[in-house]
């Protein structure tokens, strides 16, 4: 089917947790985790449609409380890409997918702007991401911190829980960057992505988006200074309430 020049947000939110049951409903200064971030992308100047994609009916609920789209999904999806591309098989019209992660309520809109603003400039993009430089040097040791390293285009090389790039030798050039957990796709990739198989890169680091560079996709860093913390726990739920509340 033919499609027009649209754009999609889906916010994946599943219920089972593994540290966090039921996160997607946690109340950060008296709304669910999830309208937070529906409220964000509402935001969003480049964006057509907000949806939320989840596999549980008592989200589905809570999203027609406070006025968002949902779409019931199977609860089976491996991950949270798996689980937008069943969602968006019901938006056809739209061309352009960005899959905003359904626990961070601080996500910048102007971000999620950027990143459909440079699918629809550069056709040649399949897919896209964001990252930011490391500041604290901790942070390049973390394995729970992903980095990645980019070409002169500005496109992934490798991503990695590893430093990255390891220095053998002093070089004033070297910047270390922090990958951030929000993709861009363009239509037909998004389910090309869903139907390959899992790869060796991606189960050995346990990193998704290995599996579009171990297929030889171009997937575009868009380079930003908008840091929006995460919540896996209710001691960070907490954290960002007082960010929500200052």
């Amino acid at each position: 089917m033919a499609t027009s020049s649209r754009t999609l947000v889906a916010i994946p939110a599943r219920w089972g947790s593994t540290r966090f049951p039921g996160k997607p409903l946690h109340l950060i200064a008296g709304k669910p985790l999830v309208q937070h971030v529906w409220e964000r992308c509402q935001d969003c100047k480049a964006v057509d449609d907000v949806i939320i994609a989840t596999d549980d009916a008592r989200i589905v609920e809570a999203a027609a409380s406070f006025g968002a789209k949902a779409v019931l999904t199977l609860p089976t999806h491996p991950s949270g890409t798996d689980r937008i591309a069943e969602a968006a098989q019901s938006f056809p019209e739209h061309d352009i997918i960005i899959n905003v992660q359904g626990d961070e309520p601080l996500i910048s809109p102007a971000l999620i702007d950027q990143l459909a603003a440079t699918l629809r400039a550069e056709p040649s993009i399949p897919m896209i991401t964001a990252a930011a430089v490391i500041h604290d040097a901790a942070q390049i040791t973390d394995p729970n911190v992903v980095k990645v390293v980019t070409d002169v285009r500005g496109d992934a090389l490798y991503f990695s829980r590893s430093t990255l790039p390891f220095v053998r030798n002093t070089e004033p050039r070297t910047v270390h960057k922090r990958h951030l957990g929000i993709y861009g796709f363009r239509r037909d990739f998004l389910f090309q992505f869903v139907a390959w198989p899992p790869s060796m890169l991606e189960m050995t680091e346990s990193l998704e988006q290995l599996r579009a560079l171990e297929n030889g996709a171009r997937l575009r860093v868009v380079m930003t200074e908008d840091l929006s913390p995460g919540v896996d726990t209710e001691e960070q739920a907490r954290a960002v309430e007082k960010l929500i509340s200052a």
